[in-house]
């Protein structure tokens, strides 16, 4: 039997909305009259939600370890601080000063991650 904390199933929720917004922004960027600096924008931020998403889903509900989730929970953040910020740029015209921030923190987290399953 698996036992997750409240923190878990929030955050395997929101990972598994990521990769639902993921799908749904491909297929806005496949399909909307969008330049391509635009479609690039939004094509890369979809791509990483899904792929964290899927990957954030599926880990975090067999995540035993304090520092496991910590690492998964790192990589979520980091990638909606860069799928956000790619987003912003495109629809409201923001800087997307946070999208290396965010790429950093996910590869930070699946770093950690390795450096535990290593150890264990």
């Amino acid at each position: 039997m698996i036992v997750q904390t409240t923190i878990q199933r929030a955050a395997a929720a929101v990972a598994a909305l990521m990769a639902a917004t993921g799908i749904a922004l491909s297929a806005y960027a496949a399909h909307a009259a969008l330049d391509a600096e635009g479609a690039r924008r939004i094509g890369g931020a979809a791509l990483f939600l899904l792929v964290q998403g899927a990957a954030g889903s599926a880990m975090l509900p067999h995540a035993s370890a304090r520092g496991e989730r910590g690492a998964i929970l790192l990589q979520i953040a980091g990638c909606l601080l860069f799928s956000l910020s790619l987003i912003a740029k495109q629809w409201l015209g923001w800087p997307s000063t946070l999208a290396p921030a965010g790429g950093m923190t996910m590869i930070a987290g699946w770093l950690w991650l390795a450096a535990l399953r290593l150890w264990r």
